[in-house]
């Protein structure tokens, strides 16, 4: 398979690079760039460094992710679902963790926090319309198609 490049600058020397779990895993691991451990509280949020800033390539988005142990067995997960990286994004990629659970939580130095996918996308022109095509669901949503 035919690899997209992403240019990738270390911002702090011990910053890990993405790394892949396996060799079909579509997300890149990104990793915890703390000194001692991360403590969040239950309910809360904190935001986790990576170290890295990222180039990626127009017409393609980095999607960051929650790892589903992390989620499963900490209850730590993306606050805002899925992060989005742009393209002309030059900063830190950082990861806002949110402790789902009812305990406190940690994340350890260089623990595995988040999850990148490098995806492709098409931006649209929004156009004004006076009305929209007809359609079987119509206007039907939140469940709307289930039984």
């Amino acid at each position: 398979m035919e690899k997209l490049t992403v240019r990738i600058k270390k911002l702090l020397p011990d910053a890990k690079l993405p790394a892949y779990g396996s060799e079909f895993a579509a997300g890149a691991d990104l990793y915890a760039l703390t000194e001692e451990p991360l403590r969040i509280g239950p309910g809360e949020t904190a935001v986790v460094h990576t170290g890295l800033a990222a180039e990626i390539p127009a017409g393609f988005v980095g999607l960051i992710y929650a790892r589903s142990g992390l989620a499963t067995k900490k209850g730590l997960a993306p606050a805002n679902k899925v992060g989005v990286i742009d393209a002309d994004y030059r900063g830190e990629i950082r990861v806002a963790l949110h402790n789902h659970s009812k305990y406190e939580q940690s994340v350890e130095p260089f623990e595995r926090v988040a999850q990148l996918v490098i995806a492709p996308y098409v931006a649209a022109a929004y156009e004004e319309a006076e009305e929209l095509s007809e359609t079987v669901r119509g206007e039907g949503g939140f469940g709307s198609t289930g039984k």
